[in-house]
């Protein structure tokens, strides 16, 4: 089980890579091909229409063929999206490979974070988006680091592919490994009973509550890290080099913030994990209000990425517990599809408004989608707390 756990943590590292590539990029990609700001936010929406989609219809597939070929097909599939972007002259060519970009990276995040929740603890859950965090953290480093060598950001997609696709010829070794675990039953102790709940999904508790926190969270995440380089270039006046370096504060605020939630979740329940995450994210956005230097600036995304990090991982290793082992495939996926149905519409109606009044907006922008996730968590932690209470009565 730890060969495995060690091979699905390095999967989310492949998977964090690409996430955080487009807003580093950018500038430059816009620069290079003559493009507005606002066409980042066509090609996320593009990226997440795939991941929906794939979220969607990843149950079946995981039943048919296992989350070891589903992770070793999804993965190739993103490395080659990638380099497909690597090589692209158009914006039609970049909207093309945005979406098997989209369906590989969804495939990957519903497979591994359905698995990690039945077969591992909260611990290793946050230390798995942890992993998401350094391949998100590194995406910006790298493209920074290419842009500073030779001043092309194809070099850093071309980059990236090459480490998928090293990760796509390990999987195909490990196979084996998958199919024994998944042959065990689930090992997470608390699981509930609501496995053999005769109500249909959507008619459980919490059901709509435990979607509007990903819609929400969705939209959090991927305005900071799309939208911040580009903040940095356009209002602090840093150079799109330097700005795709400074990106990358949010997703180490993620995954440092990550790291350190796995050995809170041991003590901390899901709900204060939640609330401290909700803290941090508030006291970021204040920052970004307040402050006029890019340092400052640069200090509240790395807290916004800290406040970030327990969130996600908190509401979804609790799935299974909420609505039971046999139903939390299909549930993890349609919570991982709102969560990028807003990557899909969000980026692109911020990117029109912030075309017209400027990305000045960007730190209101945060502080409403703080105030919608707030709500949202405190609704599902409420029906968390009242259905345990319900079980230990029994």
């Amino acid at each position: 089980m730890v060969t495995l756990l060690v091979l699905i943590y390095v999967s989310f590292i492949s998977l964090g890579l690409p996430d955080s590539l487009l807003g580093a990029a950018w500038p430059s990609i816009a620069g290079s091909l003559a493009l507005p700001v606002s066409m980042a936010g066509t090609l996320s929406m593009l990226t997440a229409a795939g991941t929906i989609l794939s979220s969607l219809c990843n149950a079946a597939l995981i039943r048919r063929l296992g989350t070891g070929r589903v992770t070793l097909i999804s993965v190739g599939l993103t490395a080659a999206a990638l380099m497909g972007i690597s090589f692209s002259t158009s914006f039609f060519w970049l909207c093309v490979w945005a979406i098997p970009l989209g369906l590989g990276g969804g495939s990957v995040d519903v497979a591994l974070n359905n698995f990690v929740a039945n077969h591992y603890r909260a611990m290793h859950m946050s230390w798995l988006h942890c992993f998401w965090g350094v391949g998100a953290t590194l995406g910006p480093w790298l493209i920074s680091l290419c842009l500073r060598l030779d001043g092309r950001w194809q070099s850093g997609y071309r980059l990236v592919s090459l480490l998928q696709f090293a990760l796509t010829g390990v999987l195909l070794f490990s196979l084996p490994l998958w199919k024994r675990l998944e042959r065990r039953p689930g090992t997470v102790e608390g699981i509930s009973t609501a496995a053999e709940d005769p109500l249909p999904l959507w008619r459980r508790p919490g059901f709509f509550a435990s979607l509007a926190c990903f819609l929400c969270y969705g939209a959090l995440e991927v305005s900071s890290g799309l939208w911040g380089a580009s903040y940095f270039v356009e209002v602090k006046g840093l150079s799109p080099e330097i700005a795709a370096g400074w990106g990358s504060f949010f997703y180490c605020g993620i995954m440092v913030g990550r790291l350190l939630s796995g050995f809170l979740s041991i003590r901390i329940g899901a709900g204060n994990l939640i609330r401290m995450g909700l803290a941090g994210i508030l006291l970021g956005v204040a920052l970004l209000l307040a402050g006029t230097a890019p340092a400052t600036a640069g200090a509240a995304l790395l807290l916004i990425g800290l406040g970030c990090a327990p969130i996600y991982p908190s509401l979804m290793h609790r799935t299974p517990k909420i609505f039971g082992a046999a139903a939390s495939q299909t549930m993890i996926g349609f919570q991982t599809a709102c969560g990028y149905l807003c990557s899909t519409f969000i980026p692109v109606v911020f990117g029109l408004i912030a075309q017209s009044v400027g990305l000045g907006i960007f730190p209101l922008a945060l502080l409403l989608f703080f105030l919608l996730l707030t709500a949202a968590t405190e609704r599902v932690t409420y029906i968390a707390r009242r259905q345990q209470s319900a079980q230990r009565q029994l």
